[in-house]
């Protein structure tokens, strides 16, 4: 506790750091006040029903990731999520489409245009969304809206103020990357994970002394227990995305020396990191488009699949995580540039002829190491539905893995890894375990 006090005086002392600090809290304020400002001609006091449509199934997973204002009917009611679609299909062109491919090679010219296609991209994305958004709010709380206004003239406005309002957030998230600390867009992400975290605890130490789920004491400690061997897995997974198990790693290795280290290939056990469950994730609500969030009368295969507990919605998931862990490897790491790459710097691989058996080599590992990681991908993934199998409330459960804790974990280490930098050169202990710069002449074996 001494150590964390005077590392969080340091971080004051810093001038630099202490204003971007300050900067990222009151853009991130502004972010959370948002999402309590509900949209104009709207009464808050009679949104119980479209509130209690959010407490389970799909439609928690949409709320959690706006911080609640979906189920406030805010003008945030979209969130960032618009954004990041854009964003995946932007990914998916720039590897399928030529034109986006030399777009990117173009450097940062070419990233700029492709942002600018991602920006439009969104609003296309957010003038479909805001009127389904609205047509629910309309199925499910019409009488919220004020005396005297008619739905067709609410929804040319509301519209266009949802989809000012997720261009806002952007806005707000790319401030705080230029002038805060830490990735914008995903701090607000983790933002709206985590604002919901102290209720959704009280109501789940609540419930384990009642006749709702029970258990106690003792189940509420292994609860406890599983939820930090589930953390603990999820900064292994962050973190592993740098390292490949040994007994590959002391095949994959040049005779060529750099400074006394040798040089290994930069594989992966995670390459994908968590990708594949944010895309696996984007599939997943299609059914909520197909029923317009209604699942009366709808047929049962649609209903599971709203149904984030159900057998079918898990199994259909875990096989859209593998297969799109295998996606995103084979699109970001080339085993025949690799190949070339060892080749051009006098590099080998021992027994394997450089070139093509090389690449089909580095092909061949690189499918052993993805198959055991997409599994453990996967069961972070479908941890929230096995933590209901032990009576774990709905909103509690979806913090004991699947894309909520990864982003959480992921942000927070990224995080403190920034402000770590900041201390460290300025001469400061960071906050982190490796808390002063390692010597000159240390490498790392891996």
């Amino acid at each position: 506790m001494k150590k964390l006090i005077e590392t969080l005086k340091n971080c004051w002392r810093v001038e630099d750091l202490r204003q971007r600090l300050l900067i990222t809290l009151l853009f991130t304020a502004i972010y959370r006040f948002g999402s309590f400002v509900v949209l104009p001609g709207i009464d808050p006091a009679k949104l119980d029903q479209l509130q209690s449509q959010t407490k389970g199934g799909l439609m928690s997973l949409l709320d959690m990731f706006s911080g609640g204002a979906f189920s406030n009917a805010s003008i945030f009611a979209l969130g960032i999520m618009p954004y990041i679609s854009a964003s995946i299909v932007m990914q998916l062109l720039a590897v399928a489409v030529p034109y986006f491919q030399k777009m990117q090679r173009e450097g940062e010219s070419g990233q700029k245009r492709i942002q600018w296609y991602t920006r439009v991209l969104t609003v296309a994305i957010l003038l479909f969304q805001a009127p389904s958004y609205l047509i629910n709010l309309k199925m499910q709380a019409s009488q919220a809206l004020a005396s005297g206004i008619a739905w067709p003239v609410f929804m040319v406005p509301a519209t266009i103020i949802l989809a000012a309002g997720s261009m806002f957030i952007l806005w707000l998230g790319e401030r705080i990357t230029d002038k805060g600390v830490g990735n914008g867009i995903s701090l607000i992400i983790m933002l709206g994970i985590i604002a919901r975290l102290p209720q959704a605890f009280m109501q789940e130490v609540s419930s384990r002394f009642t006749a709702i789920s029970g258990g106690g004491l003792v189940m509420f400690i292994v609860e406890i227990l599983i939820l930090y061997a589930v953390i603990m897995a999820s900064i292994l997974l962050v973190q592993g995305t740098r390292k490949v198990p040994v007994q590959y790693a002391k095949r994959l290795v040049g005779n060529k020396q750099y400074g006394g280290a040798r040089q290994y290939i930069p594989l992966k056990l995670f390459a994908a990191n968590v990708m594949p469950i944010i895309f696996a994730q984007a599939l997943m609500f299609i059914p909520l488009a197909i029923v317009q969030y209604q699942s009366d009368g709808a047929s049962w295969w649609v209903r599971d699949m709203l149904n984030n507990r159900s057998l079918m919605y898990n199994i259909v998931y875990v096989i859209l995580i593998i297969a799109f862990t295998y996606f995103y490897t084979a699109i970001t790491l080339n085993p025949q540039q690799m190949a070339e790459d060892l080749k051009r710097n006098n590099g080998f691989i021992p027994g394997v002829k450089p070139g093509h058996d090389t690449a089909e080599y580095i092909d061949t590992v690189m499918s052993r190491i993805t198959f055991p990681g997409s599994l453990f991908i996967a069961f972070i993934a479908v941890m929230p539905a096995l933590a209901g199998l032990l009576n774990v409330q709905d909103a509690f459960s979806q913090f004991f893995g699947g894309t909520s804790l990864l982003i959480t974990v992921g942000v927070v280490i990224d995080t403190l890894q920034q402000i770590e930098s900041y201390l460290l050169m300025r001469h400061y202990d960071g906050l982190l375990n490796a808390g002063h710069t390692r010597p000159a002449g240390a490498v790392s074996a891996y």
